[in-house]
């Protein structure tokens, strides 16, 4: 993966990064002049016993020390600042386009794995994003204004202070390969536990285990993968640590070695005392940016791993998007005349197709019912109304226009869907119903819920509108959940409908009280309602019946049963 286009997630950002390389410039220059002060220090101002130069030296050393802690805090700000803006643009752009991928993609992939890539992924690299750039300025500009300096003290002492850097340079690199390896193997890991997290600690997966009796191997499971994420972290922290610790001892040891080449014959007396302490510091100075440098690229290589995961993401293919030329309409102009024209679509991977050669006509403000065996593609066929999938031939219309040359927010704003499994979020009942609109008053909200047949539930709840509906609504029933559903349905006001098999789940007094709610609802409509039970479907307009993806007959409840064919089977 090309470096470049971790460098591009920089570039709107170049003016702030500018101004911290220009401090940063400044506070490595001006922090070079602590050595040649000490040298003063000790060469002139002491031995000659100059009180007044010695204290104008003292000021020069505390204000140097004043200036960069003064610059160090300001670049501090705007570099974690543009870090942070970068983290934002990153983790927003990857929901973004998770929120445009098809529902294809969420059937095929873990959601502990979404989770995994935004939070972990993107968490891992914030250290690397937030400080890298400046670090790297940070440390070069010190690094090379500091080699400048030794050289300018001393030439011959330079030449044995540098003579570390090759080996430095190559073992770095042996380093941060085998540490990008290992961050690779525990991003993989991480996602394994957010995955055992959200299937072990989810209401329906608490439930699911505690039925079965799982929760032991649940614990196992999550126990193995926690272990091996501690044996990740220290291969990661001990990777190449022997290397790095034998360049600890080399940069030990040069100081040494310089001592030793300032007391030989040849060069005694060549160098003065307050030198030979002022390169010595430069060279401490030197070693402190290189090290930082060295553990820069090492990070910077192992975040490769994290970056690899995210761009692959922000990679992905969407299926369902918007039209390149999008026809515009009045959601609230819509007659809901549908038409499906000989319409097959196979899911990826599939023996055959889901559904083959259907033609559908569907007038405006009519009922249409689907009934057939499971797996006949009755909820398939709700699908591609709704746009959820697209069909791999034919078309689906409204009013004449391809579905696909709708814009997707003015297609949910005309087809509304409500099935069997209800979602509700974790937060009131209020909030559940103006999710659907968020511009609903509180009156609005009410009306709804009268009409769907629930507002006298709710206000019998502790906590009327207020009342908390618990993780998935899971402290209403399902046919309660089913009328919350309708409700919100209400407050979209769509002029299509798709019910898919939405009673089907519900005892018989439950089930009446929901399909008053929905006959409500449909008044005025285009229904396409998806039907287990033939019971709820026989003052339909048209009943069609699907077996195998195909249309196998057509007509109403009466003609249908006087025909004798398959719906009549279905109905005995």
């Amino acid at each position: 993966m090309s470096l470049r286009r971790i460098g591009a997630l920089f570039i709107p950002y170049k003016w702030p990064l500018a101004v911290v390389t220009a401090i940063i410039v400044a506070s490595s220059l001006v922090s070079l002049a602590s050595p040649f002060l000490l040298r003063a220090v000790i060469d002139n101002a002491l031995p000659q016993k100059n009180l007044q130069l010695l204290s104008w030296l003292v000021i020069g050393m505390v204000a140097v020390a004043a200036i960069s802690s003064g610059l160090g805090v300001i670049q501090t700000f705007i570099s974690t600042k543009v870090g942070q803006q970068v983290m934002h643009k990153l983790r927003t752009s990857v929901f973004e386009h998770l929120q445009r991928q098809s529902i294809a993609f969420f059937t095929r992939t873990r959601t502990g794995e979404v989770q995994s890539r935004i939070q972990n992924d993107i968490g891992g690299m914030e250290a690397v994003v937030t400080s890298t750039a400046t670090s790297i300025a940070s440390n070069l500009t010190t690094a090379v204004a500091t080699a400048v300096a030794m050289v300018a003290l001393s030439w011959r002492l330079s030449l044995i202070s540098l003579v570390v850097m090759p080996p430095a340079i190559y073992l770095t690199r042996k380093v941060a390969r085998m540490r990008k390896a290992i961050t690779t193997e525990q991003q993989r890991e991480l996602a394994d536990l957010n995955v055992t997290i959200e299937e072990g600690l989810s209401i329906n997966g608490v439930q699911l285990a505690k039925t079965m009796g799982t929760s032991p191997s649940l614990i196992q499971r999550f126990s193995a993968s926690s272990a091996r994420l501690i044996d990740l972290e220290l291969r990661s922290q001990l990777a190449g640590r022997w290397r790095m610790a034998s360049l600890s001892i080399i940069f030990a040891a040069i100081p040494a070695i310089i001592y030793e080449a300032a007391g030989l014959p040849a060069t005694a007396g060549v160098i003065s005392i307050g030198t030979l302490i002022a390169f010595t510091t430069l060279q401490n100075t030197l070693f402190r940016p290189i090290t930082g440098l060295l553990n820069t690229s090492v990070s910077v290589v192992s975040s490769l791993a994290l970056f690899a995961r995210i761009f692959e993401y922000l990679d992905l293919p969407v299926e369902i998007d918007e039209p390149a030329h999008p026809v515009s309409i009045d959601p609230a102009q819509v007659n809901g005349h549908v038409t499906f024209e000989d319409v097959t679509f196979a899911y990826p991977g599939a023996d055959r197709p889901a559904l083959s050669d259907v033609n559908l006509d569907v007038p405006a403000g009519s009922t249409l019912a689907l009934v057939g065996e499971t797996g006949s593609g009755k909820t398939t066929l709700g699908s591609l109304m709704a746009r959820l999938y697209d069909p791999s031939s034919g078309s689906v219309r409204i009013d004449g226009i391809d579905v696909r040359d709708l814009r997707l927010a003015d297609l949910a704003a005309v087809v509304g869907v409500v099935s069997q499994e209800t979602y509700l979020l974790h937060t009131t009942v209020r909030e559940n119903l103006r999710y659907a609109n968020p511009a609903a008053t509180d009156e609005q909200i009410e009306d709804a819920a009268r009409a769907a047949q629930i507002h006298d539930l709710i206000v019998s709840l502790p906590d009327g509108y207020d009342t908390m509906v618990g993780s998935r609504g899971h402290r209403f029933s399902g046919g309660e959940k089913q009328r919350i559903a309708i409700a919100r349905t209400l407050l979209r006001n769509p002029r299509i409908l798709v019910l898919d098999e939405a009673t089907s789940a519900l005892d018989t007094e439950t089930e009446r009280a929901v399909q008053q709610a929905f006959d409500h609802l449909a008044k005025g409509r285009t229904t396409i309602t998806i039907a287990h039970r033939l019971s709820t479907v026989r003052n339909a307009d048209q009943i069609v019946v699907l077996d195998h993806g195909h249309v196998v007959e057509a007509g109403t409840h009466t003609s249908l049963l006087a025909d004798q064919g398959r719906y009549a089977e279905l109905a005995a």
